[in-house]
């Protein structure tokens, strides 16, 4: 299934869209397959693999720990997108690869969208690179087949936004406030202004998904009904997949019942 209809199909549904992050090869490469049975079973719609990274610029503590742990269990770039073709084998869901831009460019942009796409891989979220030089990208990627998703943040000028929602495809990542990822308590009253201020770009064009700092179902219910397509989940899955370490089945268990609440939130009223 492709990202678009992936939103198409939860709208159909009367629901928001839950895109689900999770650090690929945390706490092993062989149990990162479970952990994604378990989102989707949860009713996560969109799977989001972060590639681990030794300098993650864009993550709280707790996806940067996440990073070190999956690279101590020798996961490499390649690992990942052998990871994203094991989860499409049994899933029809779609799978985006998170990565920062060095291991591609190290890897080559040809030689690493091929290869995601002979492995399932439906689209990329490259944070650090900017739109204004992702031509060269976005060109290899499209020739894939594979969507190219951009960011915007509560800085970007109108202007700017134009030009990332006309470049990106599948949808566009609302960075729902300045810093870096990670939980938060509550969504600010700043996040619903943001995108209601958005929403009118990206309307008829691309879904529009938020992320950073929603772990609640609450956190969910509040951008969908401010106008978001999607809520994005990371660091509130990661955070399950450290608690219990230890106990494989307590993972996969409580991230389901996770993903669950929080689908439940997308409800659209």
């Amino acid at each position: 299934m492709s990202i678009t209809r992936a939103f198409q199909k939860a709208k159909e549904q009367g629901n928001g869209a839950l895109i689900g992050y999770i650090t690929a090869g945390d706490p092993s490469p062989e149990q990162t397959p479970k952990i994604a049975d378990a989102l989707i079973r949860g009713g996560v719609d969109v799977l989001e693999l972060g590639l681990p990274f030794s300098d993650p610029i864009a993550d709280g503590p707790t996806i940067q720990a996440a990073s070190i742990r999956a690279l101590n269990a020798g996961t490499t770039p390649m690992r990942v997108l052998e990871i994203a073709g094991e989860i499409k084998k049994d899933h029809d869901v779609p799978v985006v690869v998170m990565t920062y831009y060095n291991p591609v460019f190290r890897i080559g942009l040809e030689k690493f969208t091929a290869a995601a796409k002979d492995h399932g891989v439906d689209g990329f979220i490259v944070p650090d690179l900017p739109v204004e030089e992702a031509q060269d990208y976005k060109k290899t990627a499209n020739s894939h087949g594979l969507d190219t998703i951009f960011l915007a943040a509560p800085s970007t000028t109108n202007q700017r936004l134009t030009k990332i929602v006309n470049a990106t495809t599948g949808f566009l990542y609302l960075v729902s406030h300045f810093g870096v990822t990670g939980a938060r308590t509550s969504v600010e009253d700043s996040t619903v202004q943001l995108i209601k201020r958005v929403q009118p770009f990206t309307a008829g064009k691309v879904p529009l998904a938020v992320g950073f700092g929603i772990s609640k179902p609450e956190h969910v219910r509040r951008v969908i009904q401010a106008g978001a397509d999607a809520a994005i989940v990371g660091s509130a899955f990661i955070n399950v997949i450290q608690k219990n370490s230890q106990n494989t089945q307590a993972i996969l268990e409580e991230l389901e019942a996770t993903a669950r609440a929080l689908k439940a939130a997308t409800k659209i009223v």
